[in-house]
């Protein structure tokens, strides 16, 4: 039996590109009535890097900072989902309310993703093919295909239709 869909986990790499991908999640969680669950990945610091950060900036203001940068992903994504929700396209023009968290973890993007759809029981994972964001390595192509071979879930991924560069919300 095909288990309902109500629950869908949305990874992004922040770039323009993978608005195109959360569209599909909106309009998935439209037809199935569900919620959407954003994800984005910190990326780890290099502990050969971080020991010395701290020594300069001390412990104390280190982690501040890290606090303050998930802050501020966590508002530029519900920021763009706002524009997204205010864009008159016709293909946009969906219930925005189906986000019901966002959230920012640290670590290996592909564990991260199935760790966070296992223990939120994600019904499905959806994420781009690729991206130019912040890790822009990190969506080349790889982490579909690694999530996609690995989750146990059934795995969307949209790839960016050919010859579009750049896709504004």
């Amino acid at each position: 039996m095909v288990k309902d869909i109500k629950n869908l986990l949305y990874a992004t790499d922040l770039s323009k590109n993978s608005a195109f991908a959360f569209r599909y999640a909106l309009k998935l969680a439209n037809c199935f009535d569900a919620s959407i669950t954003v994800l984005y990945i910190l990326p780890i610091v290099d502990s050969a890097m971080e020991v010395p950060i701290i020594t300069q900036m001390g412990e104390d203001k280190y982690y501040k900072l890290r606090e303050e940068k998930t802050r501020e992903t966590i508002e530029g994504i519900k920021e763009r989902i706002r524009q997204l929700s205010e864009k008159g396209k016709e293909e946009t023009q969906v219930k925005t309310n189906r986000v019901s968290s966002i959230l920012v973890h640290e670590g290996d993007t592909v564990e991260e993703i199935l760790i966070t759809s296992d223990e939120l029981n994600s019904d499905m994972i959806i994420l781009g093919s690729h991206g130019k964001g912040i890790l822009k390595y990190t969506f080349l192509g790889t982490v579909p295909e690694k999530v996609l071979r690995r989750s146990r879930r059934p795995v969307l991924i949209v790839p960016i239709p050919k010859g579009i560069t750049d896709i504004d919300l």
